[in-house]
């Protein structure tokens, strides 16, 4: 059952509007399934003409037990891609498996309607309630909406690949996967960043989300090198996987935003 969604148009300018590409950094506020929910954006001024240029759109979820500020100056997509519309998400207190059964921090739902921590739909429906609200302000160029994120938000990535395909273009997730009750139906691209000592998101377990996502993605090659830790998987669909393993543990890269960026710049529906 879809739940009903009220979405509220409170929007407080930070105190430091001005971030350094010159656009306006606010908070947008949302009340979805009960819930009071925030988000930062970085974007232009809204629409005024229905001749506006459109813009990609490009939402980036923080890790289990972060927040949307320090995600915004880590991930800092609105200065790598100054054109887009960024939007960093804060997400609820949420189970964190396995290291936070509890749900201690913040963090996303894993799978659709997910029982474990009563959760339900509860961030799929925000992001549903985020993208009208986007479309109503802003130009969004619909064949041009992106999902990045770190760790849980990685994972929560994955689900908006497999629940909301349609909606999105491609994902580029880091120390991510996909629960196993999920399915990838739509080929999207993905670039999938993983370390092969991650012990906290098992990467055993991101390997064998990056099989799912290169059968889904009819991009079963053998892989072309594209640098240092790079493979560049093409596929038949041109819904192209590329990864970059590298030796390290439950990391989110320096490097990360700027090679996310331009493997999104490259792909549409």
């Amino acid at each position: 059952m879809k739940a009903r969604l009220l979405i509220v148009f409170g929007i407080a300018a930070l105190a430091n509007a001005a971030s350094s590409t010159g656009r306006a950094q606010t908070i947008m506020n949302w009340t979805v399934d009960g819930e009071k929910r925030e988000a930062i954006v970085y974007a232009p001024a809204p629409v005024a003409s229905t001749n506006a240029v459109s813009r990609p759109l490009v939402f980036a979820f923080h890790g289990h037990g972060g927040n949307m500020t320090n995600t915004a100056q880590q991930m800092h997509i609105q200065t790598v891609w100054p054109e887009a519309i960024v939007v960093y998400p804060q997400g609820l207190h949420s189970p964190g498996q396995p290291i936070d059964p509890n749900g201690d921090k913040t963090g996303w739902q894993y799978e659709a309607n997910q029982s474990d921590g009563h959760v339900g739909n509860r961030d799929l429906d925000f992001f549903d309630a985020m993208v009208a609200t986007m479309k109503q302000k802003f130009a969004v160029n619909e064949k041009r909406i992106y999902a990045t994120g770190f760790s849980s938000g990685g994972v929560f990535s994955y689900l908006l690949w497999a629940e909301r395909g349609k909606t999105i273009a491609a994902i580029g997730e880091v120390a991510g996967r996909l629960w196993d009750s999920e399915q990838l139906t739509e080929p999207r691209a993905a670039l999938v960043i993983a370390g092969r000592q991650d012990h906290t998101d098992l990467f055993t377990f991101q390997m064998q989300s990056l099989e799912k996502a290169r059968q889904a993605d009819s991009a079963n090659g053998p892989g072309q090198p594209c640098g240092q830790n790079c493979m560049f998987y093409s596929s038949t669909t041109h819904t192209p996987v590329k990864t970059f393993i590298h030796p390290g543990g439950h990391v989110y890269p320096p490097g990360a935003p700027v090679e996310i960026v331009k493997f999104l710049k490259a792909q549409h529906l």
